[in-house]
């Protein structure tokens, strides 16, 4: 398995797929954030195993899917072999097909806007709590999909974004990225300083 900080760049120009009962609609992933274990203080799973996190804990590739705030839902891939609790946040996408069905669930919002954050990306797609532990691989109703490689001159980087409880070092750790050109990449980039990701080979 690769380290999450990896997987989470190379999910960058990923598609993820929903099936739903007008038909499929598809967007193009455009900013993530790594989750790295226990030992990560601005992750879930910091504070051991739960009804909540359960799905952290394994296998890589299902769905970590849970409400926030008692407002929103937000989806998360599981990435790391199983009890190892590493997940990657799907913070932004961009639309890709049937836009119109996107367009339905978030009403009277410009299409760069459609997904530009992580609750609004899930109430475009219509994802809850319904899908949480799905197989985001070889599932059918919302899954991953191939899209475009990206080269690493077209990535950013920078802090994660809604971690003001974590340690100074873990607020700092440059997990989170984005597609440097993208006007989908959520609103959050205006306030948090991005950097050009590092080569893969020494993102850990």
């Amino acid at each position: 398995m690769a380290p999450t900080c990896e997987v989470a760049r190379n999910l960058l120009g990923m598609k993820l797929v929903r099936r739903l009962p007008e038909g499929l609609v598809s967007v193009r992933l455009v900013e993530l954030e790594a989750y790295v274990g226990e030992e990560d203080s601005a992750c879930h799973a910091s504070h051991g195993r739960t009804q909540r996190t359960a799905p952290m804990f394994g296998p890589a590739g299902i769905a970590y899917i849970y409400f926030s705030y008692g407002m929103h839902w937000l989806l998360n891939v599981v990435t790391e072999p199983e009890g190892r609790a590493c997940a990657v946040l799907v913070r932004a996408a961009e639309p890709d097909e049937n836009i119109e069905l996107l367009r339905k669930n978030r009403p009277h919002v410009a299409d760069h806007l459609l997904c530009s954050g992580p609750a609004c990306l899930c109430k475009a797609l219509r994802i809850d709590g319904a899908l949480r532990g799905c197989d985001l691989v070889d599932g059918d109703l919302l899954f991953l999909a191939q899209g475009e490689k990206l080269p690493d001159e077209k990535i950013l980087c920078g802090p994660r974004v809604g971690i003001g409880y974590a340690r100074l070092e873990d607020q700092l750790a440059p997990w989170r990225f984005s597609v440097i050109d993208s006007p989908s990449v959520s609103r959050a980039k205006a306030k948090i300083s991005l950097s050009p990701a590092p080569p893969r080979e020494s993102l850990l």
